[in-house]
């Protein structure tokens, strides 16, 4: 018997006490009729109080809540400390502002519970089992309609659809009908994009495409008909609108529901084994959506001309009648709600019950879910409305007064030119960083590439390189409004640098880096950078404030991949250094 026991063992015995309790002690008393068959028990109705209800939601509801308020708030109190202490503006309507985040953190915290109870079970059931049940053709039609009905669920197409009472239609015909008049279209043409994209990743999924070749052969129409696009001033002022579509699409509805069909097809098909087989979607699903969009605004060319639009829009300008109910607040978010949720719903039940014959797996569960992200989506735009485009148009609106003359702005230009630009420039690389730092799905991106990588990757490299990416994207759509030089100037050159870091790295880090831009893109950075670059390029009368979100798409690109190149730098000179060693030390031992 040992002698010497650790302290810690001895405490923990003493500290301990068991009791040992008979089954038979805590089963309920076995009763009979007076024929002697046994009476079934019935347990009696658990009775909760309202403090005990509180005791089991709170701790759920708390997790989901603060998630909400961390993406939010931080935001939200920057704009409002920027514009109370650098340009000494009052926040107008503040009450109205504070309700709107309030309601957009409710909204979003209902609407991303009801995705994953209600939605995301469907998108990977049949991921599941379309492949053992469906055709290879009818899969890829199936992928493409679940495309075009996620896009129409994108909490952030609602702050695209509100962009279009800003543009005037005398300063940009074409950009003003495509916001107004083409409005469902141009989100049914972000849509196709996006279920293009699905169709290719599916089958990227299936047969192990390299994501290089896919780049290239998407880049290539894309900058073709930029280009094109460039040659009519009129149509050039779309492309702002085209590239930023690139950036609404990859939100938190688009991103899960294809990602887990696809990746479903592909583990059930046995080709998904590989480590990146997730990645690559989200590129896709960024720049099909500029095509679908560049190729909208060409049709839109073809068709009619900017006389004919601007006669238009004076003409129903003058027949204008107060809006009918549905156009009004709350009826608009409420049918906005529905429109974007239960369509997306229903074409899913329907494949699974006509098309698959399946049962629908714990129905009341889905049923729940969908509720959610309905209720979810109602509340967040009302917020979107109220809140976060009021907020966002009013800090931009006011940026401009810290460098030139502002109506409405007292004492305006607030500083010096040089450092009145300096803070706006300054203004937008905060907000890029703190934004994209804060962004939850950066995080989960990082520690993925972390252990996919070995750790070569860190978590803290990826997330400072997108953030610096986004971060020196928003100051440079900024600058772009504010000197009024083409949006093309800025993104030909990033993407064609793109293309020739893209061929040097490896398919590892051009799968991370390409992807890593779409996770930036969340349903509250979308919205508040919209319209702080449409409140900016107002106040500074720029005939459009597009372009900022697709800078700050490609930026992250370029540094994740610039970061990639080093990493592997670093590794290559270890390796080599650790050669050189070993080619040392093998004559020395030889002679020895």
């Amino acid at each position: 018997m040992p002698t010497e026991i650790r302290f810690g063992a001895f405490v923990r015995e003493i500290a301990l006490h068991q009791d040992r309790i008979s089954y038979n002690n805590i089963t309920p008393k076995i009763w009979h009729d007076p024929d002697g068959n046994e009476i079934p028990y019935r347990a009696a109705r658990i009775q909760l109080r309202p403090i005990d209800a509180y005791r089991l939601i709170g701790p759920y509801v708390n997790v989901r809540f603060m998630e909400q308020v961390r993406a939010v708030v931080p935001l939200a109190l920057y704009l409002m400390v920027f514009q109370l202490f650098v340009l000494r503006q009052q926040v107008g309507d503040a009450w109205i502002i504070t309700g709107g985040l309030l309601a957009v953190i409710l909204g979003l915290m209902f609407f991303m519970e009801g995705l994953k109870v209600g939605l995301m079970p469907f998108g990977e059931a049949l991921g599941t089992i379309l492949p053992a049940k469906a055709h290879l053709h009818l899969v890829l039609v199936i992928a493409f309609v679940l495309g075009i009905g996620v896009t129409f669920a994108e909490p952030a197409i609602g702050a695209l659809k509100a962009a279009g009472q800003i543009v005037e239609v005398e300063s940009a015909p074409y950009l003003y009908a495509l916001l107004n008049g083409w409005a469902e279209a141009l989100v049914l043409g972000v849509g196709i994009g996006v279920g293009t994209a699905a169709i290719l990743g599916t089958l990227r999924f299936l047969y192990g495409w390299s994501l290089k070749p896919l780049i290239y052969m998407t880049l290539i129409p894309t900058i073709g008909l930029t280009i094109y696009i460039l040659t009519d001033p009129e149509l050039a002022k779309t492309l702002g609108l085209a590239w930023d579509c690139g950036a609404v699409t990859t939100g938190p509805v688009t991103v899960p529901l294809v990602l887990s069909l696809g990746i479903g097809i592909a583990a059930a098909a046995g080709k998904g084994q590989s480590s990146l087989s997730g990645f690559g979607i989200v590129t896709l699903a960024s720049l099909f959506p500029i095509i679908g969009v560049e190729l909208l605004a060409v049709a839109l060319s073809l068709v009619t001309s900017p006389q004919e639009i601007i006669a238009t829009a004076a003409h129903a300008a003058a027949l204008a009648s107060p809006p009918a109910w549905h156009e009004r607040t709350p009826w608009r978010e409420i049918l906005g709600g529905l429109r974007a949720i239960v369509p997306l719903a229903l074409f899913l039940f329907l494949v699974m019950r006509l098309v698959l014959r399946e049962r629908i797996q714990h129905p009341g569960q889905i049923a729940y879910g969908i509720t959610l992200a309905v209720l979810g989506m109602i509340v967040f735009n009302l917020g979107l409305t109220y809140g976060l485009a009021k907020l966002g148009g009013q800090a931009g609106s006011l940026v401009p007064a810290s460098f030139t003359e502002i109506a409405g702005v007292a004492n305006a230009p607030l500083y010096a030119l040089g450092v009145g630009l300096a803070i706006a420039l300054g203004f937008a690389w905060l907000l890029g960083l703190g934004a994209t730092l804060a962004e939850p799905a950066l995080h989960a991106l990082g520690l993925t590439v972390e252990n996919l990588t070995n750790g070569a990757f860190r978590k803290a490299t990826l997330m400072w390189a997108v953030s610096l990416g986004v971060a020196f994207g928003l100051a440079l759509g900024v600058a772009k409004l504010v000197f009024a030089f083409s949006l093309a100037w800025l993104l030909l050159p990033g993407y064609a640098l793109a293309v020739v870091m893209t061929y040097f790295s490896s398919e590892e880090f051009v799968n991370i880096a390409w992807d890593s831009a779409g996770v930036t893109t969340g349903p509250v950075t979308v919205p508040l950078v919209l319209a702080m670059g449409l409140g900016f390029g107002d106040a500074m009368d720029a005939i459009e404030g597009f372009g900022i979100l697709s800078m700050a798409s490609i930026c992250p690109i370029l540094s994740v991949m610039g970061a990639g190149l080093w990493i592997r730098w670093k590794v290559w000179r270890k390796r080599r250094r650790y050669d050189a060693e070993m080619h040392v030390a093998q004559p020395q031992e030889a002679n020895a």
